[in-house]
């Protein structure tokens, strides 16, 4: 009996424990916590629960209950059902009220303007607020007639720094010293500094030009800021004498730092904000040798609104009038917007990168023209709605384009592109979205092809192969005295100077330690280079007089020398003193890209004037054998000149075409062409000129059965063969160009 007693008060105490230890279970909407099942806050995270958010969502408020929570629209919000408060759902969503709609809200006398949230309300012309502000929301405030309203009584600021007088037409502001209205004498006095204009001493010096325009606008400005009744000024005859001034200006030349074009583009901004409040039309547009401008002027009590377009023939400008208004609570009674393109800025604008950050491989170009965009609100450093440029190319490409500002506050002036970023881009033109107002441009981004390594062992071997093979040519050309002609002449210092630039190719093209050095030696490539196009081209001349003219003269060596070496030196020198800093890049010395069309423009020109004369030498040997008694031994002798001149020109010339491919990223193809072509130069030019020709090749058979042979018979054979040979070579050669 015990013992069962014993058992059962066991499991008893087993049982309570069970029941004390099993953990507590809570309802939905509490939570547990210090063993008690307490109310959970579903609307905001605490210290026991760091990971929980708030389950509304944006435009509403969480609000907790016991054991619960809803969510509550906040003002200016409501649900798509018109619910102000709901429970959480993924589908439920608080919307902006339009309040414009609800009838009357504003007053008969106002207009009602909807805002995310919210609502305001701008009396109608005629009517105003007895506290003076432009705009009320509610029931505080109603618009009134302004005749029936002595607004200097009731608003003390409604001039702003200036002296308000009431009359039977309203009432008009006095400003006081230092302070204007730009003669709207109903509108608030804002303040005007003319510190701009003090310093005249550096501006006579950079300017000279400039300076009677300037002096006009620091008479104007102490004009305003001095007296309080301001005379009329004919702002359309100030904008015709502002183009003038720019004109004459921009025609002296490119300025030639960038301080200069800091200068300048701040004292047009300052212009046109003089200007701009002045212009009795709305809409003014002018133009002249070197600009553009197209100036819009709002005036009336009421803050102008929506999307206006200023626009030239290559640029166009879209902003709103708030941004040009600026802040309501300070609006003059006046908005001006004003886009001023210059033809040629661009030229004293170029070369000023250093805030873009290039690439180790990339360097920009103007490919727009520049403009300043200028409106009435001077806070214009961050806009709330950003302003869309269309800039039209100058050059027509498929370079990327990148939108930049003129930013004077970094070296004096530089390109940046904070702020502004491309919307659209293609090769005729880019869309750039800017968050600030300044002068703008559109830049074109080039890059230099990369060294790669298989590129530079091309280039090297290539090029070591085509040192031999030229180095045979000049041999074969100075020392075999049976081939020696005008034309093999002409052979011999074309070989030369591609042997003497590729060897200065080799050794100096990536030596840009020294920018002296370096120059030197892109002068040197320049001037071998050109010489060679002009020795191709005097080969063609020579072809030209042999079957065409039918001269029996030949070019004297004085003649060949002016055209083949006194040409190329002409073009050099000129280049070297128009673009001294064209010379040399910071990774090969070459010329710059900008430059590149030094070397280009007269190879092409040589190019097309080659294939014209080969163009009238094939249609001329086509008659001759077309003939009744054509000499075919002279005649295929010169064919088989033009062939080979012909495809002298198209190796030559073909290489520089796949060269002018070297500009954009991504060529690879062109890139390992150009390389290829570039680097065999002269063991082509050795193949066409000994190797295919049977005369040289006869030539070589000799040397070698020469060497060959025992001492004696060799001895005797080469004399007897040799001036036989030498004797009949000579005869046929000069009989050949006889009887032509």
């Amino acid at each position: 009996m015990v013992a069962r007693f014993f058992f059962f008060l066991l499991a008893l105490h087993l049982f309570f424990i069970m029941v004390m230890t099993q953990p507590l279970t809570c309802q939905p909407g509490y939570d547990v916590k210090e063993g008690k099942c307490i109310d959970q806050d579903e609307c905001a995270a605490d210290e026991d629960y760091p990971d929980r958010h708030s389950p509304c969502k944006a435009n509403s408020h969480c609000i907790n209950t016991v054991g619960s929570f809803y969510c509550l629209c906040a003002d200016g919000y409501r649900t798509s059902k018109g619910e102000t408060n709901f429970t959480a759902d993924t589908s439920t969503e608080c919307k902006d009220i339009n309040e414009c709609k609800e009838e009357n809200i504003c007053g008969k006398n106002a207009a009602c303007n909807n805002t995310i949230g919210s609502y305001n309300c701008t009396c109608k012309t005629g009517f105003g607020l007895k506290s003076g502000k432009t705009t009320f929301s509610g029931n505080k405030e109603q618009c009134e007639d302004i005749s029936l309203v002595d607004i200097c009584l009731t608003n003390k600021t409604i001039c702003g720094n200036g002296t308000c007088h009431s009359g039977v037409g309203g009432h008009h502001c006095a400003c006081h010293s230092g302070f204007s209205n730009y003669g709207n004498n109903a509108s608030r006095c804002t303040e005007l500094s003319c510190d701009a204009f003090k310093d005249m001493s550096s501006l006579k010096e950079t300017f000279y030009v400039a300076t009677d325009l300037v002096m006009k606008m620091k008479q104007v400005c102490l004009e305003l800021t001095e007296s309080e009744s301001v005379k009329k000024l004919d702002g359309e005859n100030m904008v015709e004498e502002l183009l003038s001034a720019i004109d004459e200006l921009l025609s002296s030349g490119a300025f030639n730092s960038s301080k200069k074009v800091s200068t300048f583009l701040g004292l047009m901004e300052i212009a046109l904000r003089i200007i701009g409040p002045f212009t009795k039309t709305p809409q003014t547009k002018g133009s002249s040798n070197y600009t553009e401008l197209e100036l819009l002027v709002r005036s009336g009590p009421d803050l102008p609104r929506g999307p206006v377009t200023l626009s030239s023939k290559r640029v166009q400008a879209d902003l709103q009038l708030e941004t040009a208004a600026g802040d309501p609570s300070n609006y003059p009674g006046f908005t001006t917007a004003a886009l001023l393109s210059y033809a040629n800025l661009k030229d004293s604008a170029d070369g000023y990168f250093a805030g873009m950050k290039p690439q180790s491989n990339q360097s920009f170009k103007i490919n727009s023209q520049v403009v300043t965009v200028v409106v009435s609100n001077r806070d214009t450093s961050v806009l709330k709605d950003p302003v869309n440029l269309t800039f039209y190319h100058l050059n027509p490409t498929t370079e990327s384009h990148q939108c930049a500002f003129w930013d004077s506050s970094e070296e004096g002036g530089t390109w940046s592109a904070r702020g502004c970023s491309v919307v659209e881009s293609n090769p005729e033109y880019t869309v750039c979205s800017c968050t600030h107002l300044s002068s703008f441009a559109v830049l074109m981004a080039l890059y230099e092809m990369e060294d790669k390594f298989e590129l530079q062992l091309i280039t090297w071997v290539g090029m070591s192969l085509s040192l031999f093979c030229l180095f045979l040519c000049i041999l074969t050309f100075s020392l075999i005295r049976s081939i020696k002609s005008p034309r093999t002449t002409i052979h011999l210092h074309l070989s030369i100077c591609l042997f003497i630039a590729t060897l200065i190719f080799l050794a100096g093209i990536s030596h840009t330690e020294n920018q002296v050095g370096c120059a030197v030696v892109a002068g040197l490539l320049h001037f071998f280079y050109l010489a060679v196009f002009c020795w191709m081209c005097l080969e063609g001349i020579q072809l030209f007089r042999m079957v065409v003219l039918v001269f029996n003269t030949n070019f004297k060596t004085l003649y060949l020398m002016a055209g083949g070496y006194g040409v190329p030196a002409v073009i050099v020198t000129i280049s070297a003193l128009a673009n001294a800093k064209g010379y040399g890049t910071k990774r090969h010395c070459w010329l710059k890209l900008d430059f590149i069309w030094s070397f280009f423009a007269p190879a092409c020109i040589i190019i097309v004037v080659n294939i014209f004369f080969f163009l009238i030498t094939v249609w001329k040997l086509a008659q001759k054998f077309s003939s009744l008694n054509p000499d075919l031994t002279n005649l295929r002798k010169i064919k088989a000149f033009t062939i080979t001149a012909v495809a002298q020109l198209c190796v030559l010339g073909t290489m520089w075409i796949f060269g002018c491919f070297q500009f954009e990223e991504g060529t690879i193809a062109m890139s390992y062409l150009f390389t290829i072509f570039g680097s065999l130069q002269g063991v082509l030019l050795f193949v066409m000129h000994c190797l295919f020709s049977k005369q040289v090749r006869e030539e070589y058979g000799n040397i070698v059965r020469r060497f060959s042979a025992p001492q004696k018979k060799r001895y005797s054979e080469f004399s007897t063969s040799h001036s036989s040979k030498t004797h009949g070579s000579k005869t046929m050669q000069d009989t050949g160009e006889t009887r032509i």
